[in-house]
């Protein structure tokens, strides 16, 4: 198992219960309409721990404390992404996880490692895009919503990056991610690879 794996499934364990990453069930989006969530934090989603932004990916090592915002795109906090999710049908939710067996968001893609790579000038960022353009409907100003398991994971970063690189104009960046979700105690659903 490699060390981005193990941290993955450990902390899935340990802050999902590993029932919950194996058996959700399917949840539609509609039925997010009649949650209303405080406008607060959940989880560290918010916790600034004094790192640049970059506009860089990270390689390697990604299971670390990120920065509070993505260059290019905005930060939305979990109360923020529900509200939404609720009000805007057209929003392209995106895993990015690279773990299998985990519950995430709602109606979400799951794209596999989609975090990964050393630049924007490799056959990742073409099979992104190919992706993204489908999801779209070739609609860069439609918004995009990236996540991973928590604000300590560069994948969700990293995929950020690479829609802004891409030409994408409403790239969302939910830092929180999976934990945040899990913390407000919104509904998850079985993650489903879709490259």
């Amino acid at each position: 198992m490699t060390g981005l794996t193990w941290v993955t499934a450990a902390l899935c364990a340990a802050t999902l219960s590993l029932v919950a990453c194996q058996t959700s069930r399917s949840v539609d989006r509609s039925q997010l309409a009649g949650i209303a969530l405080a406008d607060r934090t959940y989880a560290v989603e918010a916790a600034d721990w004094g790192i640049s932004p970059r506009g860089t990916l990270l390689v390697g090592r990604y299971h670390a404390r990120t920065p509070t915002a993505v260059p290019g795109a905005r930060t939305v906090a979990t109360a923020d992404l529900l509200r939404l999710l609720t009000t805007d049908p057209s929003v392209v939710l995106v895993d990015v996880l690279g773990v299998a067996a985990h519950p995430g968001l709602p109606q979400s893609v799951w794209l596999v490692d989609a975090g990964l790579g050393k630049g924007f000038d490799e056959p990742l960022q073409v099979k992104l895009g190919g992706r993204l353009a489908q999801l779209t409907a070739g609609d860069r100003q439609r918004s995009i919503v990236f996540y991973c398991l928590l604000a300590e994971c560069w994948l969700s970063y990293n995929a950020s990056l690479r829609a802004v690189a891409l030409g994408y104009r409403s790239v969302l960046w939910c830092r929180g991610g999976i934990g945040a979700w899990r913390a407000a105690g919104l509904p998850m659903t079985p993650a489903i690879g879709s490259w």
